[in-house]
Formats: C-alpha cells, structure tokens, sequence
C-alpha cells in the first residue's frame, strides 16, 4: 500500500509539474510572439468606418491635441503599390507617415540596417524581404527603386498618356520584424504619396496614437469616438491583431485541456489507491463502525486523505514546475536556435489555474474513492 501510495503521490506532482510547464512555455511563447507585432503597431490606430480615407480636418486635429491621455499622433495614408528594380517586381503596401512618426513607434528597434527616410528627399524604407526579392541596395542613385500606382479617374488603358503614376526613390534603410511583414510594407513620406495617389493634404487612411504614460485606453478611445463624431473606427493593439491573439488563445486553451485530460486519467490513480486502502482497511472500518462511527465519518476519513495527496502533491507539483522554468529563464538550456532559447513566462494567472484545476479533480476524485465505502463492504469479511 506504501507503494502505491508513493507512486499515486508521484503522479499527482509530475502531472501539476507538466500543467505548470506547459503553460507557462505558451505564455512565452504568445509575448514572443506579439513582441514583433507590437514594436511595428501602435498603441492605439484610427480607421474610417465609412470608406478608406478620412478627412482630417483642422478642427478635429486641434482637439485631438487637447486629449490629456495622447502623447503622440501620427498620420498615415497606406495604398498598394508596385515595386520595379531592374526588371523585377513586387507588389507592397506603402505607408506615407509624416514626421512623427518616429515618436509613435520605436522605428530604431524595427530597422535592421540603414537610417529612416529623410522626408526633405524621395528616400523609403523597405522590409529585408522586399529588398531581397528586388536587390535593393542603400542609397542607389543610379537604379532607384520605382513606385507604380494606377492613376485616379477614367479613361481606356490603350490610350496614349501613361495610366499610372511613377515616382522613383532611393532606399535608405531596411527593418526586419517578420517573414511577412517584411515584405508586406514600404515606408515613405506622407506628402509625396498623397501627390502621388493625387490626394489632398488632410486626406488620409489612419492616425497612429501614442498614449502618454498611464494613459487609459478606454478614455482615450472615446475621446477619439468623440472627436470623429463615431465616423471612425479606434483599435488598440489587440484588435489590430485580432486573428494572431484567437490563434494563440485558442492554441493555450486547447493545450491545457489535453494536459488537463492528462491529469483526469492521472488522478484515477488517486481512485484506485484509496478504494485499495478501503479495502485494505476493511477490519478497522469495521471495528468503528460497531463502536458507532456513522458511514459519513469513515467516508470523510478517505475523502481528507484524497485531497490532501492531492493538494500536497500539486503544490510539490507547482513549485517543481516553478524551479524548472527559472532554471531555463535563468540558463537557457532549451533552444529553439543556437542562439535563442525557448521563451517561458511564469505568470500568477497560470499558477493559479494549475492549482485551482488540481484541487478540484482531487475532490472530485476523492468524493468517488471514498463514496464507495458501505455497510456492505465494511461487513464483508
């Protein structure tokens, strides 16, 4: 019976242990994942809910200035556009940002090699994947990068004049974030992409916001509501990456019901052993039940030992599962490259769902172990 108790108590510790692991991996994993997405996004963004531009009026932008929880803002127009270097194209999004741009959004932590555009001249920023699909080269001046987009209006393709707009522009930096995102965008400056799609100086497509330090998301998001009379739509970051946060939230939720099904079948051992000490038990259950001792008490007996396997064994569990994730915070010894080791966050969110998942299917294990104690089976010799 020592036995089987040992390797029930030993069950219960590996089972929490891995639960705690395994969260804590995804948790790493999600803040590792978002990290990129979150140094190229702002805190919050400001989009048309009625088309895809917005007319940034004077008014509007005097009070948007006013707002007490924005630090900074900055304009954008972004459209599709093609890129062509040397008989190679490539079709992107541009992004036409004024000058504080930088000031919303840590450029020097996405920029890879080079410097952000000057906006006095047609100089743009491309992704490490555009410039290789091209082969760009830094401040090329004699093969500079073009930007072809169709021209506004109508008319026929055949006739004579050109049905797009060229403009030609040298690179003067390159960012890196993600495989897609480096291929996706090519930044330039506001003015000459709006002269470029023909467009006036307030016609923009968003505002990126800076909040100033703690700043309230919600105040400022109804501020902005306010300010555009509701004509427009204020995402934060999780919105802006709304599909990327449900893939990993349902990735971590379907993870943790396996393991937690893991540990359901784990816990039958916590089932078997106390049914087995029942059993073994059966003389001095029966002496103490002719002494008087009711069925609820002999229950209540084997059902305190139950939890308590439990209990102890999942806090030994949490703490192992703990010492495991600093160790590898700490040092590393895991890697997902030679040089990155495998990102694990210990969170009192997690911890506590390890523990509150234990404790109650220790109950529940122990309220079925030792409900099956009866007058039968105690006088059964």
């Amino acid at each position: 019976m020592n036995i089987i108790n040992l390797v029930t108590f030993l069950v219960v510790v590996i089972g929490a242990a891995a639960l705690f692991i395994v969260l804590a991996a995804f948790a790493g994993l999600k803040t590792f994942s978002l990290s990129f997405s979150n140094v190229f996004d702002p805190d919050l963004k400001i989009t048309s809910s009625e088309g895809k531009f917005i007319s940034f009026t004077a008014k509007e932008e005097e009070h948007l200035a006013k707002i007490e929880d924005i630090a900074w803002y900055s304009r954008e127009i972004e459209e599709q556009v093609l890129l062509a270097h040397k008989q190679k194209n490539h079709v992107a999004l541009v992004k036409g940002l004024d000058t504080l741009y930088p000031k919303v959004v840590q450029t020097d932590s996405i920029l890879y090699y080079g410097n952000w555009f000057d906006h006095e001249f047609r100089e743009v920023v491309t992704g490490i994947g555009t410039a290789s699909l091209l082969g760009l080269a830094l401040n090329d001046y004699q093969s500079p990068l073009k930007l072809l987009v169709p021209k506004p209006g109508k008319g026929s393709i055949t006739s004579q004049s050109t049905p797009y707009n060229e403009v030609a522009v040298t690179v003067s930096g390159v960012y890196a974030v993600t495989e897609d995102l480096d291929k996706k965008y090519v930044f330039a400056d506001l003015e000459l992409v709006q002269k470029m799609l023909h467009k006036n100086p307030n016609e923009i497509t968003g505002i990126n916001i800076k909040l100033a330090p703690g700043g309230s998301i919600s105040q400022a998001k109804t501020q902005l509501s306010e300010v555009f009379d509701g004509k427009v739509l204020v995402r934060d970051r999780i919105e802006q990456n709304d599909a990327l946060y449900r893939m990993l939230n349902t990735e971590n939720m379907a993870t943790y019901l396996i393991f937690t099904l893991v540990l359901v079948i784990a816990l039958f051992n916590v089932v078997g052993a106390i049914i087995m000490m029942i059993l073994d038990k059966r003389k001095n259950l029966n002496t103490l039940f002719s002494m008087g001792a009711p069925l609820k008490q002999l229950r209540r007996i084997f059902f305190i030992q139950g939890v308590m396997v439990t209990l102890i064994g999942g806090v030994m569990g949490i703490v192992l599962g703990a010492l495991l994730t600093l160790s590898q915070i700490a040092f590393g010894w895991l890697l997902i490259t030679p040089s990155l080791p495998y990102p694990v966050e210990i969170h009192l969110s997690n911890t506590l769902i390890v523990f509150g998942t234990i404790i109650v299917l220790g109950l529940i294990a122990s309220w079925i172990a030792s409900g099956r104690i009866s007058e039968k089976l105690i006088r059964e010799q």
